[in-house]
């Protein structure tokens, strides 16, 4: 059986990371593709990951490019592509850089991967995801968001923490938009079968819904010179996973909504089973009120966002 194909547009500390979970998984032969102000450095860093390979006992071809041309024909092309944000920026305020660039680089993956699923990292992520899904012209559950994913992990670090128990024990849910309006899901919180509210009151778990909510600003504020990168890429490496090994997952991303939920045909965080088609359902909850109430805030602050991109990426 042939190894799955997975590029990897952008080298940088995500795209370097998720390369270095991907290979370490065997999920695939994997091509990293930037054009940095270093010819060289795609190709560095490739073989660097290489030759840990046998150290580390995985057998995967990892390459490392500044051209489309050794990127054809990819099951899984991720894009991680775009500025990172610094100390005091949103998500927000990268969305007119990351939206030239992120346009230029699915025109180039529509070309050279015309069957390939994309998985979009880039932030502000839910009109990434967007601006994909526009120029790609791939079907929607082709395209999808790698968000909820990492929202949900620093939910559950942030509650195992709190709680002195194994992460594995935690079983969380979020929902809506990448960034400071997401809706963490105390309703399909649990703790090794335990409802969370039954084991936190009401104002310390509020707090640690915030702390989620600021979880990449926090990093962002101790780094001072970039923002995460290890929880990122191994969320993204678990969404690859998912779909080269066909395993139905049923974790949060940013899927297209249409009719589900109500959404008018945006990307928003919501679950869905991921396999070898993509997104291959989007699970539909009943929300309470206080949570539908958050997550329609959520759903018009993406909206927001991606018509000011269509009105940058106009001018």
């Amino acid at each position: 059986m042939a190894r799955a194909k997975i590029t990897i547009v952008g080298a940088g500390n995500v795209g370097a990371t998720t390369a270095h979970w991907c290979a370490a998984a065997e999920l695939g032969d994997i091509v990293l593709v930037d054009i940095p102000q270093t010819e060289g450095m795609p190709a560095g860093k490739a073989l660097d990951l290489m030759e840990a390979s046998p150290i580390m006992g995985f057998d995967s071809n990892i390459t490392g490019t500044t051209s489309y041309a050794e990127t054809q024909n990819s099951d899984v092309v991720v894009i991680t592509a775009g500025i990172p944000r610094k100390p005091g920026m949103s998500r927000d305020d990268l969305l007119a850089t990351n939206a030239k660039i992120v346009g230029m680089v699915t025109e180039e993956v529509k070309t050279s991967s015309p069957n390939a699923i994309i998985i979009v990292v880039s932030n502000p992520l839910d009109a990434m995801v967007q601006r994909a899904l526009q120029v790609s012209g791939f079907p929607s559950n082709r395209v999808l968001g790698q968000a909820g994913v990492l929202d949900t992990a620093r939910y559950r670090t942030f509650l195992a923490m709190e709680l002195g128990v194994s992460v594995e024990d935690i079983s969380a849910l979020l929902m809506g938009g990448h960034g400071d309006t997401m809706v963490p899901m105390p309703s399909c919180t649990s703790v090794g079968g335990i409802p969370i509210t039954r084991l936190l009151n009401e104002e310390r778990l509020e707090e640690i819904v915030q702390r989620t909510r600021d979880g990449g600003a926090e990093i962002v504020g101790l780094l001072k010179t970039g923002s995460a990168f290890y929880a990122p890429a191994a969320a993204t490496a678990q969404m690859v996973e998912a779909i080269v090994r066909d395993k139905k997952r049923l974790i949060p991303c940013a899927a297209y909504c249409d009719s589900e939920y109500e959404v008018g045909g945006y990307y928003v965080g919501v679950p869905v089973i991921i396999g070898a088609q993509g997104v291959e359902k989007i699970v539909e909850l009943e929300l309470t009120d206080q949570e539908q109430s958050d997550f329609q805030n959520s759903v018009e602050h993406v909206k927001t966002l991606v018509e000011k991109m269509g009105t940058l990426v106009a001018g």
